[in-house]
Formats: C-alpha cells, sequence, structure tokens
C-alpha cells in the first residue's frame, strides 16, 4: 500500500467518524448538544431522546449503510462495462428495484395497512426480493448485451431505455391503484433516511451480505481492468464473475432502493473519488476508501436533506443530484478531452 493510500484510508476514517457525530447532533429539530449527549448515554428523560433515539441514530445508520452499499454497487458496475459512468441509477438498476417496489406494493397492498404493512402476506420481505429482482433482471439484461455492444455510449442508452420502460410501468400502475398507495409511493420514491430502527435489522445484513460478496470480486475486477482477454489469461471464470458481480450489484442496489427509495448519483460519483483519493484503480484499495466515501457522503446528503434546525427536510434525491450533477459534468469533460481511460479518472 502506498503511502498516499494509506494516508487518505486513514483521513477518512476520521472524517467518517465526525460526520457520523455530526449527524447524530444536527437535524431538522434542534435539540441541545448537551440534550443529544444524554440521550446518547442513555438518559431517556431529557428533553428530545426520542428524536434521537428513534429518528436519529437510524438515520444515520442508515446513511452509512445506503451510501457504501451504493458506492461499492457503482464501483462494481464501473469496471464490470468499462464504463465511468456506469452506476445502479444511470445503468437503470434503480429504476428496476422501483418497478419490482412498485409491483409488489401498488398491485398487492391495501391503503388501510399502509405502505410497507398493507401488503398480500409479503410485508416488507416482499418488498425487498421484488426490488433485488427487478434490479438484477436489469443488469442481467446489460450484461448480456455488453457480450455484442462494446461502445460505453449504447450502454448507457439501453440502460437508460430500461430505466424508462420501467418508469413507464410504474406510471401506469400509479393510475390503476388506489390514491392512497400512490400518494405513499411518491413520496417512498423521492428517497430518505429515515428508515424505523426494525428495518435495520433486515437492511443491515443482506447489505453486508452483498458487500461480502463484492469483496470475493477484488480479484477478478482487477483483472478485468486489463479486459476480459487478459482475465481468462489469468483463470479468471468471466462468466462466474460476471455473474456474482450482477448478484451482488443487485443485492445492494435493490435491497437500499426497498427501504430508502431511489437514490442516484452516490453509486456513480463515490468510486471516481476513491479513485482520485488513493491514486489507483487497484480495487483492493479503491474498496475500502469507496466504502469510507460512499458513507461520509451519505451522511453529508442526510444532514443536508434534514435542514438543521428549519424544522423543514429536503427531498433527499434532490440533494444527492446537486453533490453528483458537478462530478458527472467534469466526468464527461475529462472524457471528451481524451483524459479518462477505463474506469479511472
Amino acid at each position: 500500500m502506498t503511502r498516499r493510500a494509506q494516508w487518505a484510508l486513514g483521513v477518512l476514517l476520521v472524517l467518517l467518524a465526525l460526520l457520523g457525530v455530526c449527524s447524530l447532533f444536527l437535524g431538522s429539530t434542534w435539540i441541545p448538544f448537551g440534550n443529544v449527549l444524554a440521550a446518547l448515554t442513555g438518559d431517556h428523560e431529557v428533553a428530545g431522546a426520542a428524536i434521537v433515539r428513534d429518528l436519529r441514530v437510524p438515520r444515520t445508520i442508515t446513511a452509512i449503510t445506503v451510501g457504501a452499499a451504493l458506492g461499492l454497487a457503482g464501483m462494481q458496475m464501473q469496471t464490470l462495462f468499462r464504463n465511468p459512468l456506469a452506476d445502479p441509477y444511470i445503468l437503470g438498476a434503480s429504476s428496476g428495484a422501483s418497478l419490482g417496489v412498485a409491483l409488489v406494493v401498488l398491485l398487492g397492498g391495501t391503503a388501510a395497512g399502509g405502505f410497507t404493512k398493507g401488503l398480500t402476506g409479503m410485508g416488507r420481505s416482499g418488498m425487498v426480493i421484488a426490488a433485488a429482482i427487478g434490479a438484477g433482471v436489469v443488469l442481467g439484461i446489460i450484461a448480456v448485451l455488453s457480450r455484442w455492444v462494446r461502445a460505453s455510449v449504447a450502454l448507457l442508452l439501453v440502460g437508460v431505455m430500461l430505466a424508462s420502460l420501467s418508469t413507464a410501468v410504474v406510471a401506469v400502475l400509479l393510475t390503476v391503484t388506489r390514491p392512497q398507495l400512490a400518494q405513499q409511493f411518491l413520496v417512498w420514491g423521492m428517497g430518505t433516511f429515515q428508515t424505523p430502527g426494525p428495518d435495520l435489522w433486515i437492511m443491515v445484513p443482506l447489505v453486508a451480505a452483498g458487500g461480502l460478496l463484492a469483496a470475493l470480486t477484488i480479484r477478478p475486477l482487477n483483472a478485468l481492468l486489463l479486459g476480459e482477454g487478459y482475465a481468462r489469461s489469468m483463470g479468471i471464470g468471466i462468466g462466474s464473475t460476471r455473474l456474482a458481480i450482477i448478484v451482488s450489484a443487485a443485492v445492494l442496489a435493490g435491497v437500499t432502493t426497498a427501504f430508502c427509495g431511489p437514490i442516484g448519483f452516490l453509486g456513480l460519483v463515490v468510486p471516481h473519488l476513491a479513485r482520485f483519493a488513493v491514486g489507483s484503480s487497484d480495487h483492493r484499495l479503491v474498496m475500502p476508501a469507496t466504502l469510507l466515501i460512499g458513507a461520509g457522503l451519505a451522511l453529508v446528503c442526510g444532514v443536508i436533506a434534514e435542514m438543521p434546525g428549519s424544522n423543514a427536510i429536503l427531498p433527499l434525491g434532490a440533494v444527492t443530484a446537486m453533490f453528483g450533477a458537478p462530478v458527472v459534468i467534469l466526468v464527461l469533460v475529462r472524457a471528451s478531452r481524451g483524459r479518462l481511460s477505463g474506469v479511472g479518472l
């Protein structure tokens, strides 16, 4: 590991800890710092303790989990498709996951039971499974087409078209479902890190499983940096590697979308920032940097969306877009000037 990478990972770890503290102390409702500290140390009688315990702690854990998961999924897809603009949102994985959720909720839900409880015997697990399948189907189609379509722009357009098709189907479902469910689905689609505490016991282990599978693909991902031909010469099974990456990315994108709604740009931006931070495309360095930066950037977006002290909340998707759009423009400009090759900056 280079000295730059060592310093970068150390600094990122410290920044993540500081951002985690800020996320606990800042929110749309102002609570004195002393009260927050007391609530975190077990005093449940102090004013604001319920907000800290039931809202801010789950929000912080959710942001860390989702940011790391989406960054990891984006890193995998950028390497697999050899495309610097690949991510769960742009390639349609998030839209496929949203379609899966829509099919379960809008067709099987009941307004009386609420958005997550009124499903036809499936509950939250049905949403998670449907979201993962939806994301996996979209990524699978793109992976199959990538065997014949080598142009990065063409694959991006395929992803955009699949996302548009998924969005169109969701729009049709919204017109035929109950108004209460349609409204709840639209609110969910704006994205949020406000995940109920009990749901974390489902989301975190599933994301950890997807992350573990992603960690097992580090060597194949490094080989794929030099092309499939080189990877084959190194004894890498392309088919099994592609399947493992798609399954991992589908679980990461699908689970986070099911719980938090479609969140754009994090999966696209984070891998580029990670490569720049460690000064390398080696996934042994990029992967931990991606996890740290993804979690940190998600915390920043979560705090901004809360508009501390204002008693108002911004749509999370709008905040992530404000961070992500400038980076996308930079990537496109550098690519057009011939300064971008493969998946690195």
